[in-house]
């Protein structure tokens, strides 16, 4: 350590908000370039390549090869499958002195498909499995949380590709399994869980998840085993009601009632002669969608229960890729027949404003919701006979106690950072592409393919954000950046050559070693071993005199005497090493 290049800080970075951040800077394993962008330092470039050969194995084992695409990629591919306009602002898009587009790639489908097209094109060369590890880009509109939502991130991407949907469950089938061995032998607590499959389409799609407070992701799951991310999740639909027999319709009177609260106790206070609650209002959210490269902005109309609130995020899922935005005053100046905390679903139908649904709001169900004037609301409006919605879309907030779509029991809502998702894709690209392999009948067959990621630089700091406490990190055996920290902690010659030598054997046997050597104090030299999170620290101090050293097990804190002439054997056997 006195020659290694690495600086500890003592206080968190101001920029910093959650563990996993705070610690890899302060331990000297990053550093903030920009917004987003990280340099890797000596000890966290040897924590990625941990990480990476992990992957690298599990992906070989199955039978993948690896091969390299270039990050600089032209305009071509992207465009012929829509994915320049889809993937929209968070694209790095550049010229080049000719005038030439290219972007940095986010993702590699477009180019495996390409590749595998060139070389291949008899059924015997199927199926096949590629992938590789590389730098991805991707113009986060709210970098955060270090290294965890990077603009630059390292990622491993691997593609399948089949001459049939059973060969491309079995490929999907065994990516899914080696991801479980990955994130295994990292050491992770993880889920997986069914998911969208967002721009990159396809059917079947499931993510991984590492469970952490702090993470991005909302899930689900309930006691019958169902998980989901909450854009996944579908909304049990109650059956059609027969409509004859109900109630009128009527416009009522309710002054000073713009939101869901003031509306129900008007309504309770009106003598209508029943209770009425925020689950029996129809609340319509208003807001505009624009389609990739356009720049035209359409209205749509979004109703949900009144006891529920749009979750945007959901209800961006669900429109992808179109760009989603909530209406500004701008937009309800325009619109004047857009009566503010009265919206009805009147006024939208007589206007071509498309309408969607929550599914709750069934045809046969009846709703207390706006008149579409000022101080007016409309009872008993009956979904079907009363008005007829464009469509349903899941948009809704997803909430603690719902039911879980399979009936598997009611759902509890926590928290993770997403490390893996795996994609049955299908033929998207291979129809772009027109990827055929000549069958054995001499017809062509087109190709079905699946698409399979791991964040391997994300994975640095999720590790850090569920493997840490008040001192520092604590990396898995194997993970580290050395399997034994060696602690010098005394000033006479004895006791540095002791460590020396202790260091010198452990190396010899294969044992990875970070000896802190340095000419600094005993208490430096322990606050560094525990920030800098290496599994076994090694105490090499005054019990050498008497034939001992200290070793502490960075987890647990339990320390224990060794002989010396035992301890490398003891080491050897501890990290697993033979």
């Amino acid at each position: 350590m006195s020659s290694l290049f690495l600086r500890t800080l003592r206080e968190d970075p101001a920029d910093a908000e959650v563990p996993s951040h705070k610690l890899l800077v302060r331990a000297g394993y990053v550093r903030r370039v920009a917004p987003g962008i990280y340099s890797w330092l000596p000890l966290g470039l040897r924590v990625l390549r941990n990480i990476e050969r992990v992957v690298r194995e599990e992906m070989d084992a199955i039978g993948a090869q690896e091969i390299q695409f270039p990050a600089l990629l032209p305009r071509e591919p992207y465009e012929a499958t829509n994915r320049w306009t889809e993937y929209g602002p968070n694209l790095f898009r550049l010229k080049d002195r000719r005038g030439g587009d290219y972007l940095l790639g986010p993702t590699h489908e477009e180019l495996f498909t390409q590749v595998v097209k060139g070389e291949y094109a008899s059924y015997k060369d199927y199926p096949v499995m590629l992938y590789q590890i590389q730098n991805k880009y991707r113009d986060e509109a709210r970098p955060r949380a270090g290294i965890l939502r990077g603009r630059e991130f390292l990622m491993k991407d691997s593609y399948s590709f089949d001459l049939t949907d059973e060969g491309l469950a079995e490929s999907y089938r065994l990516h899914r399994d080696a991801y479980v061995r990955i994130f295994d032998r990292l050491g992770l607590e993880y889920v997986v869980v069914k998911a969208t499959s967002g721009a990159m389409g396809g059917s079947a799609s499931e993510e991984f998840l590492a469970v952490a407070p702090t993470g991005e992701d909302t899930y689900v799951r309930s006691p019958g085993g169902y998980a989901a991310n909450v854009e996944a999740v579908t909304t049990p639909a109650p059956p059609a009601r027969p409509v004859d027999g109900l109630p009128a319709a009527q416009a009522h009177h309710t002054p000073d009632t713009p939101t869901i609260e003031t509306l129900v106790d008007f309504l309770n206070g009106a003598g209508l002669g029943r209770t009425f609650t925020a689950a029996d209002t129809l609340k319509n959210v208003l807001v505009k969608t624009r389609a990739p490269g356009s720049g035209e902005w359409t209205l749509l109309g979004v109703g949900v229960p009144g006891d529920r609130e749009v979750d945007m995020k959901r209800l961006e899922v669900a429109l992808e890729p179109a760009e989603v935005a909530l209406l500004d005053e701008a937009d309800f100046a325009a619109h004047p027949f857009l009566v503010k905390g009265y919206i009805g679903p009147s006024a939208l139908a007589a206007n071509g404003v498309r309408f969607l649904v929550d599914p709750r709001i069934a045809p046969g169900t009846a709703w207390v919701t706006g008149a579409d004037k000022p101080d007016h609301h409309v009872v008993d409006l009956v979904c079907g006979r009363d008005f007829t919605p464009d469509g349903t879309i899941e948009a809704a907030e997803v909430r603690e106690g719902d039911p879980a779509p399979d009936g598997s029991g009611p759902l509890e809502a926590a928290r993770g950072i997403e490390i893996g998702h795996v994609f049955q894709l299908g033929r998207k690209y291979a129809d772009a592409a027109q990827l055929d392999a000549l069958g054995a009948d001499g017809k062509p067959v087109r190709i079905t393919m699946g698409s399979y990621g791991v964040g391997v630089s994300r994975l640095v700091g999720v590790i850090a954000e569920q493997s840490h406490d008040e001192s520092g990190l604590i990396w898995p055996r194997g993970i580290g950046p050395a399997d034994v920290h060696v602690v010098v902690a005394g000033k006479s010659e004895e006791i540095a050559a002791g460590g020396e030598r202790l260091a010198a054997e452990l190396d010899a046997a294969g044992v990875r070693v970070l000896l802190d050597d340095r000419k600094a104090s005993p208490g430096v030299k322990f606050a560094d071993a525990e920030l800098i999170g290496v599994p076994t620290i090694v105490v090499v101090g005054r019990g050498l005199a008497n034939g001992v050293v200290e070793v502490k097990d960075r987890r647990s804190g339990e320390r224990q005497e060794i002989a010396v002439d035992a301890v490398v054997e003891h080491l050897v056997e501890l990290t697993g090493t033979r």
